[in-house]
């Protein structure tokens, strides 16, 4: 533990505080889920890339949104890993920093579950036009804008971060540096940094929210205007994905950094934190894969072609 006066220029992560057995539990369960999140995202990847059908707007999204599960959970869970199996705790400053990539990854995914649901509301409400609405430009360019402002909030949160002068401790009450319990080791006032997190938490959230509410109201009046039930359940059949994976997403990013009393519950930060780096980048393949007919049809065309012919 440093001393008040000396200057913090690594960190020892607390991570889990667990019997041994019980953390070689752990690390054997999330080992587990982190094979599953790789396999399952790089595979939707491999799969959207093969199979000519899959090319539309739609999959070009999913593809990138298995990119982001596959590099945020890669960012948090080997570190997580690391310290359940070797002990080995403690981290430098700058591979400390290093793990706001997450921010990075994290953000973009905001911003693209609500480009999704912008494009969900062309292909619903627009049928006719959606393939002029939606051409390669366009979503290119929503993809781009969807990093672009996930960079900008990357930036500042880490700029806030580190422009403090950490002396207080170096261990860190979590298993990842995220800035809440970061914050807690700071020499001097906070609170004017806490007020700018805060505020681009609300900004993100906010944004990608308004979009993907907006759209859903007008894709719900369309669905309505439909006379027919299997014509209703048809077409919110391919909303029914990316509403599971919002409801999931941003309920625990809600919870973590919206409730109110950053840093002061880590107990229960920590739970939820691992859900959403550790559970929902590997329940997303399957939320999309098992409710989502396109996908299904396309993996076992895929299977199809691997199996070896038999000899005669």
């Amino acid at each position: 533990m440093a001393e008040n006066g000396t200057v913090v220029t690594e960190f020892v992560l607390l991570g889990f505080r667990l019997s041994a057995e019980l953390q070689t539990g752990l690390f054997l369960v999330f080992l587990l889920l982190y094979l599953v999140t790789l396999g399952g995202n790089l595979g939707v990847m491999a799969l959207i890339q093969s199979d000519p059908r899959l090319r539309t707007p739609m999959y070009f999204f999913l593809s990138h949104l298995s990119f982001l599960d596959v590099c945020y959970s890669s960012v948090i869970v080997p570190q997580l890993l690391e310290a359940l199996r070797t002990e080995k705790r403690t981290i430098g400053l700058e591979r400390c920093a290093t793990q706001f990539f997450f921010t990075l990854c994290a953000s973009t995914e905001c911003f693209l579950l609500a480009v999704m649901a912008y494009d969900r509301y062309v292909a619903v409400c627009y049928p006719l036009l959606y393939a002029s609405a939606m051409t390669p430009r366009t979503r290119l360019g929503l993809v781009a804008g969807a990093y672009g402002g996930a960079a900008v909030n990357s930036v500042v949160r880490t700029g806030c971060a580190f422009s403090i002068s950490f002396c207080k401790s170096n261990h860190v009450d979590f298993f990842f540096c995220d800035l809440p319990p970061l914050l807690k080791l700071a020499c001097g006032e906070t609170r004017p940094r806490e007020r700018v997190i805060y505020l681009l938490a609300f900004l993100v959230i906010a944004t990608s929210v308004s979009v993907i509410l907006i759209s859903y109201l007008f894709i719900i009046r369309a669905i309505l205007r439909i006379r027919s039930a299997g014509g209703k359940a048809k077409t919110f059949s391919t909303c029914a994905s990316h509403i599971t994976a919002v409801a999931l997403f941003f309920g625990t990013l809600i919870f973590i950094y919206l409730k109110g009393n950053m840093g002061k519950s880590l107990g229960e930060d920590k739970v939820v934190s691992v859900f959403y780096t550790v559970v929902i980048p590997m329940l997303n393949p399957v939320i999309y894969s098992l409710r989502n007919k396109e996908v299904k049809e396309a993996l076992k065309r895929a299977l199809s072609r691997m199996k070896v012919s038999p000899v005669e």
